[in-house]
């Protein structure tokens, strides 16, 4: 370990406090953790204080969009990637870290991470580095702003014009484009093959569903299909026992219908309920993570309910408003424009000329923050552990 104890109980891990997208959480030099798997969720859960429903005994925010964090690595030689990352999710109120899904909010901060700490030196006005996520293997292109400063070096830039829904205020954009996201934890796109399924639910009966994976393991469907409308709050939903034991039913079985086994204990697949758009986007959503409903939606969850939007046939098709498709330099490409609670997130689709349905790339912005720089205090018994 590189760190020394300074204290007779407590000591330092070195960490960067990030905002990526509409997520937060701690980011962390790799070689400063454990290298055991057990050893690092240990330092994890006493970083993040999990498990309480608060949170109080450390930095996470009492709900899993601030219960995460990312473990970043330069990338190995010759590997063609320039940042490997793992994105690490937890829970208030469990002592689980999983490591198996992906998370595209923050995946934006990674970037700037690897800048800040050295891993990566910037080349111009903007820098571009390949990204590795090591939870699902998923390669993405992010470009980040890297002005001059007085000093003549150059830096990560986080002020600027780009505002995202679900953030206050405005920021420097991160461009992210996802080069192949498919099947990133079903292992297809389509892991039942088919574009909808009808799944029977234990006291709610058969249930039209279309289960994707486009970087997120999605479960679709028809708000009105769970007796719901679509146009709920978060709030609202979260508030509606009835409505969440539902919609945790329909999760238990089509994770079985997905061979993702039992998800009973899993944070996936979420559960996405679409409707009719209302305010001149695509398609409008409202989606759990997995039992609790998000006040935006996820970078990939967007992504993945996008592409389901361009499938015909699909849950999210039969309710979409389609959008334009335009030729550009690089393709035929379309906009589509995902509604949520917070407002809307635009996702770009590269799509094949010869099936307009198969999408090829994605591209979407976010913006991201450093929100404190500095060092985690762990109990120095599990540093203790991880080293002996």
């Amino acid at each position: 370990m590189r760190h020394a104890i300074t204290r007779p109980d407590q000591s330092p891990v070195p960490c960067l406090l990030m905002r990526g997208g509409t997520s937060r959480g701690p980011f962390f030099d790799a070689r400063d953790l454990p290298a055991d798997t057990a050893g690092r969720d240990a330092v994890l859960l006493a970083v993040l204080g999990s498990p309480d429903p608060l949170q109080v005994d450390g930095l996470g925010g009492g709900h899993p969009l601030t219960s995460k964090a990312g473990i970043v690595a330069p990338g190995a030689p010759g590997s063609g990637v320039d940042v490997e990352w793992t994105f690490a999710q937890l829970q208030p109120d469990s002592d689980q870290v999983d490591t198996t899904p992906n998370c595209g909010n923050m995946l934006a901060a990674v970037l700037p991470f690897a800048i800040e700490t050295g891993m990566v030196t910037p080349t111009g006005d903007t820098t571009t580095a390949r990204v590795l996520t090591r939870n699902t293997g998923a390669v993405a292109e992010i470009t980040v702003s890297t002005p001059a400063g007085l000093d003549g070096r150059r830096c990560v830039r986080y002020g600027g014009d780009a505002r995202i829904d679900g953030v206050p205020g405005t920021a420097a954009p991160v461009r992210i484009g996802f080069l192949d996201t498919a099947g990133s934890v079903a292992g297809s796109l389509l892991p039942t093959g088919n574009v909808r399924d009808t799944v029977e639910v234990p006291g709610l009966g058969p249930v039209d569903v279309t289960l994707i994976d486009k970087g997120q393991p999605l479960v679709i469907l028809d708000a009105r299909s769970v007796g719901a409308s679509g146009a709920e709050s978060p709030e609202a939903i979260d508030a509606d026992e009835g409505l969440r034991a539902r919609i945790e039913a329909l999760r238990i079985v089509a994770g079985h219908a997905m061979g993702l086994g039992d998800v009973t204990d899993r944070p996936y697949p979420k559960m996405t309920l679409v409707s009719a758009p209302s305010r001149g986007g695509s398609i409008s959503t409202r989606s759990l993570i997995p039992r609790r409903t998000h006040r935006s939606i996820g970078v990939l969850a967007a992504v993945t309910a996008a592409t389901a939007v361009v499938l015909p046939g699909s849950v999210a098709h039969a309710l979409a408003t389609a959008p334009p498709v335009v030729t550009t330099e690089a393709g035929s490409e379309a906009t589509v424009g995902v509604e949520h609670p917070s407002g809307e997130f635009s996702v770009t689709l590269g799509l094949d000329p010869d099936d307009p349905a198969r999408v090829t790339r994605s591209a979407l912005l976010r913006t991201a923050r450093l929100i404190m720089a500095g060092s985690a205090m762990v109990p120095s018994a599990l540093l203790e552990e991880s080293s002996s």
